[in-house]
């Protein structure tokens, strides 16, 4: 416990937290000099850094030559840093199981007559999401948001709920399920709850015209945000 304890205070530093998530963002092992110019630091700082968050569990270094300078004379290999197989009692990325608790709770309490668990469920899970989506929007001041702007503001919102949104052209998807667990004992119900609570930020914030569908890939959330067309 104590070693966890150290591990995840390593992130309180805000420089080492943003480069152990760019890290993963990445999704494959990566250098120092990628690191340093992601973040805006000199190589030198980025590797001190590194190693610590090394030395803490949260990353695993390899050595192994650059891409494109193999065969002889390429000089010595370089260090690349992943994150760990490490599991923490904090969960990294945010698991948000109180989430999907008060909506299975909810939904037993309010089911329709005739109407079945899982239905009530994601009825649930939408009106979850635009109440996300209307408070944000009123922290915002913002108007009923365009296409654009409702991409940008949804992708804020997942962010904080710990999906991991990243962007794909004009599609965002989303890294990580906040319900991992629950999705691997449940899969169509624990999907069709993410589809319909994302379904229900975009909503909330006024737009009416982002396409929110279910695009499983392996080892992500299933629903994808994608542009209107002419965007």
């Amino acid at each position: 416990m104590k070693r966890d304890v150290s591990a995840l205070a390593a992130l309180d530093d805000d420089l080492r937290r943003q480069m152990y998530l760019e890290i993963r963002q990445r999704r494959r092992p990566v250098s120092r000099e990628e690191v340093a110019e992601a973040v805006g630091v000199s190589r030198k700082l980025a590797a001190f850094h590194l190693d610590k968050l090394v030395d803490r569990g949260l990353l695993v270094a390899t050595y192994a030559r650059p891409p494109g300078r193999g065969g002889r004379g390429a000089g010595r290999s370089a260090k690349f840093y992943a994150p760990s197989d490490r599991t923490f009692d904090v969960s990294i990325p945010e698991r948000n199981y109180d989430v999907m608790g008060s909506i299975l709770v909810q939904a037993i309490e309010e089911e329709q007559p005739g109407e079945r668990a899982d239905v009530a469920a994601q009825r649930i899970a939408r009106r979850y999401g635009e109440d996300l989506g209307k408070a944000e929007r009123e922290r915002r001041h913002l108007p009923p948001a365009g296409a654009e702007r409702a991409m940008s503001v949804a992708t804020d919102v997942l962010s904080t709920c710990g999906y991991e949104p990243y962007a794909d052209g004009g599609t965002v998807r989303l890294r990580s399920c906040p319900f991992h667990a629950l999705a691997e004992q449940s899969r169509d119900l624990v999907c069709g709850l993410n589809h319909e609570l994302v379904q229900g930020i975009v909503s909330g914030l006024g737009n009416d015209t982002l396409d929110v569908s279910l695009a499983p890939l392996p080892d992500e959330c299933c629903v994808q945000l994608r542009l209107p067309d002419g965007h």
